[in-house]
């Protein structure tokens, strides 16, 4: 099964026929909201407001371990998660669709990881490659049929938020090799290599960061609303393609 994770804009999904709503406990604690189960072009998928289908969790809030664990309990493989993010690289200007092949976490203070008890043995995942690659070339593919442009491949700063980033700090993460930045990345992606879910992100590009093209004197936040609701219209189209790669 596919699960979609919805980002800032993206509280439900237009395309999907809802069959149920699903309210889980975890050992975590609560996640962001019940989980949306229904099917696209006749497929099953599993839906999640990362941040409340009110948006009212902020970044640094959102319990990225229980939505996780969640989705480990259903039969659901592969996960697929909406973010915006502020464009570092020229080329990635509002409105730009990525998908992300690597991440710098700066975030600090949230649960990062299902393994910081005493109660078993130390774990260690693998991280080289932090996006799967294989729901990867598959958003990739459906965005082809779509016939919608999309970035392969850039690398995601994941700031603490829920603040915007200055200048100086966009200049840093640049030197360091990032190409977007976002809030929600981390711990998001390590949680899910934990539980072994195939994890890929679209990259939605809702403005540029700040120093950078029309933010050079500060980011105008009323035009990131109008940016997101022309991008999650593509998003819909590539997400209602990739379900039927994914059911292949």
């Amino acid at each position: 099964m596919l699960a979609i994770i919805g980002g800032t804009g993206l509280t439900q999904l237009a395309n999907l026929d809802v069959v149920r709503r699903e309210v889980v406990r975890t050992p975590y604690g609560d996640p962001s909201g019940a989980i949306t189960f229904g099917t696209m072009r006749g497929e099953s998928v599993a839906f999640l407001a990362r941040h409340g289908y009110g948006h009212t969790i902020p970044p640094h809030k959102v319990n990225y371990r229980a939505n996780m664990w969640a989705l480990s309990q259903y039969p659901v493989k592969y996960v697929v998660a909406v973010a915006s993010v502020g464009g570092i690289r020229a080329d990635l200007t509002p409105g730009t669709l990525a998908i992300p092949d690597q991440i710098i976490d700066y975030t600090h203070g949230r649960e990062f990881t299902y393994f910081n008890g005493t109660d078993r043995s130390v774990v260690h995942v693998d991280f080289t490659h932090p996006y799967c690659e294989a729901l990867r070339q598959r958003l990739l593919q459906a965005a082809k049929q779509a016939a919608e442009p999309l970035l392969e491949g850039g690398t995601y700063a994941a700031s603490q938020g829920p603040r915007l980033e200055t200048a100086a700090e966009i200049n840093r993460f640049e030197r360091d090799g990032a190409d977007m930045v976002g809030m929600t990345g981390m711990p998001e992606a390590g949680l899910a290599r934990e539980l072994g879910l195939c994890y890929a992100a679209i990259a939605v590009v809702v403005n540029h960061a700040a120093g950078r093209g029309d933010s050079a004197a500060g980011i105008k936040l009323a035009d990131i609303n109008t940016v997101s609701r022309g991008a999650l219209t593509r998003v819909h189209k590539i997400l209602d393609y990739l379900v039927t790669l994914d059911g292949r």
